[in-house]
């Protein structure tokens, strides 16, 4: 593999020339890692709604012609100087917020916000250079998220490489570098239902049942399934979602319903949509005394969160997370062992598979709202 460090590799990647227009597979060129960077071969890409949000263009910010691709599993085609942690080819998930080691943020027991590799929707370029590494013709090709994994070949921070179990199979793993382990962390790491304990979970997309799977490791009794897509019900049956509740169906607020189901509320709550209203109903659905909600969902930018503030005095608890308070290096090579212990179930949010070529099929799938996870081949 190393017969291609310190060169320029051409390969094929799908590029989003523009807003809401299906990508092109181009030939480009990837430069070669600099310091503190990693030239990754990518095996198997998935597609993440935040692929489609940032195509659509429907962040204000969005920046063209740029290589999406944030949620895959590859391996390490060479590595940039100072990188001591890596070598050719070890397995590896890039992952689209990095872990520096050295911030406080990193040295912190609790925290995952690392201040130098925090998510960045708007950089387009590598933060060593402010350049790209790819480019068509010389003209430069905008990077997304750090990762850029609709390419044959990506080069992301050593901070964004997560490396993992060479046994594991990338095919099932690579969707554990988004949002399956976004919701599961929701709910081990920041929810921490007790067994026995019940849980509502907003919202019943990918992010969604990541929750639930995570309620379901925990031992909860009663996970109850909120969502508007009462067509989302049955598939959630096979994640250990015990009962349903589509808000549409009654005429009195849902965390009024939830609190009738449970004797006054859930044990914990998980909201995975980003909607105020879904926010708010997440935080007064759990009970009064021990009830702990989650925010996941990332909300409208001038979204305005309201209740009434007896809610917390009752002793109810609010909290936010991202990325499940995982932090990407330390902590997803466990969530790959839960995985090969057959814990974590992965097959069953992988509904749709397409080669590289076909990948706007993906994009198709996924604006109709079919399958959970749909995996891209690169070969």
């Amino acid at each position: 593999m190393s017969s291609t460090a310190g060169q320029v590799i051409k390969c094929k990647a799908a590029v989003a020339w523009e807003p809401g227009k299906p990508l092109v597979i181009e030939e480009v060129e990837v430069a070669p890692p600099q310091k503190m960077e990693v030239r990754l071969k990518i095996l198997f890409t998935s597609l993440c709604h935040t692929d489609v949000y940032f195509w659509e263009a429907k962040a204000q910010d969005s920046v063209f012609p740029r290589i999406l691709g944030h949620e895959a599993a590859g391996i390490v085609e060479s590595v940039g100087e100072g990188v001591t942690e890596l070598v050719p080819g070890d397995h590896v998930l890039p992952v689209f917020m990095g872990e520096c080691r050295e911030c406080a943020h990193c040295k912190s027991e609790v925290s995952n916000m690392c201040s130098l590799l925090r998510i960045n929707t708007e950089r387009g370029v590598m933060i060593s250079d402010e350049k790209t590494r790819f480019s068509i013709n010389g003209k430069p090709i905008y990077h997304f998220l750090g990762t850029s994994t609709f390419s044959e070949y990506t080069v992301v921070h050593v901070g964004c490489v997560a490396k993992i179990n060479p046994l594991a199979p990338l095919d099932k793993v690579c969707v554990v570098s988004c949002g399956i382990s976004t919701g599961l962390g929701a709910t081990l790491n920041v929810a921490k239902p007790a067994k026995g304990s019940s849980v509502a979970v907003f919202g019943l997309g990918a992010v969604g049942l990541g929750a639930v799977e995570g309620a379901r490791l925990a031992g909860a009794s009663r996970i109850i399934g909120v969502d508007l897509n009462s067509a989302r019900f049955e598939q959630a049956k096979k994640f250990g979602v015990t009962e349903f509740v589509n808000p549409k169906d009654y005429d009195k607020p849902v965390q009024e319903v939830i609190a009738e189901m449970t004797d006054g509320g859930v044990d914990r709550s998980v909201e995975c949509t980003g909607n105020i209203n879904a926010m708010i109903s997440a935080f007064e659905c759990v009970h009064d005394g021990w009830g702990v909600a989650v925010l996941v969902g990332v909300p409208h930018k001038d979204a305005v969160f309201k209740t009434h503030p007896v809610n917390f005095l009752n002793e109810r608890t609010l909290k936010g997370t991202f990325f499940g308070n995982y932090k990407p290096r330390s902590d997803l090579p466990s969530v790959v062992e839960m995985y090969m212990k057959k814990e974590l179930e992965l097959e069953k949010f992988i509904t749709h598979e397409v080669p590289f070529a076909e990948i706007n099929k993906a994009f198709e799938l996924m604006l109709k709202g079919e399958g959970l996870r749909c995996i891209i081949r690169m070969e």
